[in-house]
């Protein structure tokens, strides 16, 4: 009886090919029930999903996404083409992508904006915080309601070891900022843009860390 209602469970792997159809299978079968359970996946057959994945009602998701082991999505959550995720959590209301790259051991808040070429790992973005463009951030534990301005990094990395970042509550970081891990930014704390911070900022500060601009005139040698 149970063969002829789902001839596929007698299929099986011998080949590339039949190990490829196998895929195809659980993969429609995994996003059919995604679906119905009050999922919206536009042109599911571009989207890849886990088998473990799990996506809370009125979600929706763009083609070209590539869900990995260990996600979980809750409501309202809109996850925009070419997004990758993986080992990771997303809140409600929350907004990732276009091309963002969210990788594990990471938790983004509620009515969080992870906006396009984003890539976020081990890394916790706390409520109504926003890294919308072009930007890296790795091992950072960021507080509700911060901007990081496009092309903000984090430079976890000092070549043996990994450092944490701390941001606290409404910290606005403008444009083109490193920061020097470790670092501590306290809350209500301004970066300027273009700036590189190696040191603490406690709150209620403005931190500028830039070299000096020079202009100098331009002579012109003409040869004769």
């Amino acid at each position: 009886m149970g063969c002829r209602s789902n001839p596929n469970i007698l299929l099986g792997a011998n080949s590339r090919q039949q190990l490829i159809d196998l895929d195809f299978i659980l993969q429609n079968k995994i996003k059919d029930s995604l679906i119905k359970s009050g999922v919206t996946i536009y042109q599911p057959e571009t989207v890849r999903v886990s088998y473990d994945t799990k996506v809370g009602k009125d979600t929706i998701i763009e083609p070209n996404v590539n869900i990995r082991k260990g996600v979980i999505i809750k409501n309202n959550v809109t996850v925009k083409s070419n997004t990758v995720l993986e080992g990771c959590i997303v809140d409600n209301e929350s907004i990732l992508g276009p091309s963002a790259n969210i990788r594990p051991f990471t938790k983004i808040g509620k009515k969080v904006k992870v906006g396009n070429f984003v890539e976020i790992k081990n890394s916790i973005i706390g409520d109504a915080s926003a890294v919308s463009h072009l930007s890296y951030i790795g091992d950072s534990s960021i507080g509700k309601k911060v901007n990081i301005g496009a092309g903000t990094i984090t430079c976890n990395y000092d070549g043996k070891k990994k450092h944490q970042t701390v941001i606290k509550n409404n910290v606005f970081v403008g444009s083109n900022t490193s920061l020097l891990a470790p670092l501590y930014i306290g809350q209500n704390s301004i970066i300027g843009a273009g700036s590189v911070i190696t040191k603490n900022v406690a709150p209620n500060t403005l931190a500028v860390g830039r070299s000096k601009q020079k202009n100098r005139k331009i002579i012109k040698k003409y040869n004769k």
